[in-house]
């Protein structure tokens, strides 16, 4: 999971910024879209993560997405980016876990050719012999 960006902007430069009334912002927090970090004092600071997090949620409503939908949508993209995440920790362990058995393999072993080997059993008397 990435580290979270160290907030920075106070709404009115970050609305500024995202070209959004700074309502807009506070809306979006209180729907859950945005959680920007909060200071001592309870002022708003918003990262550079945020920012994208802002222009996604501009880019789906631009096409339609009502807030609900955004919500959803980028809950759904989180949820698929630590899923990638996961698979590709689970590959690194998986090629380590196979390195690791092949280095374990005993190196005294020699192949031995194939052969083939028929065993011949005595035949049995017939009956009444």
């Amino acid at each position: 999971m990435r580290e979270p960006l160290p907030a920075r902007y106070v709404i009115s430069v970050f609305a500024q910024m995202a070209g959004v009334h700074p309502q807009t912002l506070r809306n979006y927090e209180r729907t859950g879209l945005l959680s920007p970090q909060r200071t001592r004092g309870g002022s708003r600071r918003f990262s550079d993560q945020d920012l994208d997090t802002l222009r996604r949620i501009q880019e789906l409503t631009a096409e339609g997405v009502n807030l609900e939908g955004v919500k959803r949508i980028l809950a759904l993209e989180h949820e698929l980016a630590e899923t990638r995440e996961r698979v590709h920790d689970l590959e690194v362990e998986r090629r380590a876990a196979v390195e690791a058995t092949h280095r374990a393999y005993r190196r005294d072993l020699v192949p031995v050719r194939s052969a083939l080997a028929l065993f011949v059993t005595p035949h049995r008397r017939r009956q009444g012999e």
